[in-house]
């Protein structure tokens, strides 16, 4: 993994393309709902876990990235967008939305509360998780 001397984030690429920044992931939640930070904070815990395991804040988001960013996590205005990427769309209620994103699908669940960080959420992130190992 090569990590950018500027902002420190790591990337599969050497010299990989992207924006630096020097914010932090606390930066990006300095306006959210305490519900938010709690809710985060249950996700990046359990995702820590699953190694390899880095995380580092982008200009609007928390990019975790094992080998690869496989997940996403942006602060709104009214919920946290989770977008995982995956080969294939994932079925479940929990997805709000799926995008093709260089042949790949970014599947986006909204979170507003805590109470939506569950064991359902964890399976459907692992999915993410080990696709990203796999590429």
């Amino acid at each position: 993994m090569w990590e950018c001397p500027i902002c420190k984030r790591k990337f599969k690429v050497t010299n990989q393309s992207h924006i630096c920044t020097t914010k932090t992931v606390g930066e990006l939640f300095v306006d959210a709902p305490d519900a938010f930070v709690l809710a985060y904070d249950d996700i990046i815990q359990e995702v820590q876990q699953w190694e390899p395991c880095y995380v580092g804040a982008s200009t609007k988001a928390v990019v975790v990235t094992s080998t690869i960013a496989w997940l996403i996590i942006r602060p709104m205005k009214t919920r946290l967008d989770v977008k995982f990427y995956t080969a294939q769309p994932v079925e479940s209620e929990r997805v709000r939305q799926v995008r093709p994103f260089n042949n790949k699908f970014g599947n986006h669940i909204h979170i507003r509360y805590p109470e939506q960080v569950d064991e359902e959420l964890f399976e459907l992130l692992r999915i993410g998780f080990d696709y990203s190992i796999q590429t």
